[in-house]
């Protein structure tokens, strides 16, 4: 049984937990500075530790000796954990979207005698996955675009959306530079902008620039495609109004009360559904060709504990990795990137057939 350090005690740290556990192979130990946060889960019987990430020692401490620590904090803890990880000699897996954060991880793991694998969560994670192994069936590529949303299934405010996970990290999606490919070169766009309409199974969705969704696919395949985009699909309306409050009123400079703002309009939802739309287009045995991976993924019950669809997603992208590299699919040491993974592979993974 391999022993886990799970650092982040939150609602997708449960998720994570229950599934390692169901699965009777790893032993995990969570570890939070809230005791209140922990105390879920030791009325689970699960082992927990009270820690300060920026307590260095005591970090290293908690990590001696596991073989891995799966990292479900904040993107602005990355650096701390991604060190420790070092440090320790262990395997470090985490579900930042966050570009700077990332290239901190790959710094770091180009000294390590462990593997550093980040963004294993839904975008970037297993949308890059899911975008690589379409692309590998084709001759030449032309467009790769890449829509991802976590939606409510009831929507009813102004903004037609809920909470339904880190606040922090929408902001980040909403008001960062977005990675892309246009014409062949690698660029920056603004956020919120490309609004683009569809539909799908006759409901009509919006989608807009947001940021870090792409991951490491503008390294991976910026050499062979045209055009590589990521957005968020939201039900229309919401990047109007989203624009709004981020650059009519201005709280883009006020991050910390747009978080306010966000947290104490929006409830959050355990009644979501997460939307997948990957569309790979280009040349096949001299045709011009187009193939999709579309999935609606519900929450399920585990162990009697309702998960949402997000927490669902999320979780099974970082047990599946976790679970990949264990079973010796994945590099040993090094930066490893999502795309590694091939797509068959992980979508046969007990945890990874959540996406199948």
């Amino acid at each position: 049984m391999k022993d886990i350090l799970l650092l982040g005690a939150g609602k997708i740290g449960l998720a994570i937990t229950l599934l390692l556990r169901r699965s009777g192979d790893y032993s995990v130990t969570v570890a939070d500075h809230s005791a209140a946060a922990l105390k879920r889960f030791t009325d689970l019987g699960v082992a927990a530790l009270e820690l300060d990430i920026n307590d260095g020692p005591a970090l290293r401490r908690a990590m001696a000796g596991r073989y891995a620590v799966l990292n479900a904090l904040p993107f602005h803890a990355t650096s701390s954990i991604a060190y420790g990880a070092f440090d320790a000699g262990i395997h470090y897996f985490d579900l930042t979207e966050d570009v700077a954060s990332t290239r901190v991880v790959k710094e770091v793991a180009a000294k390590a005698s462990s593997a550093f694998v980040p963004q294993c969560g839904l975008a970037p994670g297993f949308v890059s996955i899911a975008a690589h192994g379409l692309a590998e069936g084709f001759d030449s590529l032309r467009d790769v675009q890449l829509r991802v949303g976590a939606l409510p299934r009831y929507p009813t405010n102004a903004l037609k959306y809920n909470l339904t996970w880190s606040t922090d990290g929408l902001i980040n999606e909403y008001l960062n530079p977005c990675e892309a490919v246009q014409d062949g070169h690698k660029v920056e766009l603004p956020p919120l902008e490309d609004l683009e309409e569809f539909a799908l199974e006759g409901v009509t969705y919006e989608a807009f620039n947001t940021s870090g969704g792409l991951g490491s696919l503008v390294e991976t395949l910026g050499a062979r495609v045209e055009n590589l985009t990521y957005k968020s699909i939201r039900y229309p309306g919401h990047c109007a109004l989203i624009k709004l409050l981020v650059e009519d009123l201005r709280l883009a400079r006020r991050r910390d009360l747009l978080k306010e703002v966000l947290e104490e309009a929006l409830p959050i939802t355990m009644q979501d559904v997460v939307l997948v739309f990957c569309t790979v287009s280009g040349k096949r045995h001299g045709r011009l060709e187009q193939e999709s991976i579309v999935r609606h993924i519900h929450g399920e019950e585990v162990d009697g504990h309702f998960l949402s669809a997000i927490q669902m997603s999320t979780a099974a992208g970082i047990c599946a990795m976790l679970d990949l590299q264990a079973q010796g699919h994945l590099p040993a040491k090094g930066f490893i990137r999502q795309e590694e993974m091939k797509l068959d592979r992980f979508l046969a993974n007990r945890f990874g057939k959540v996406y199948a």
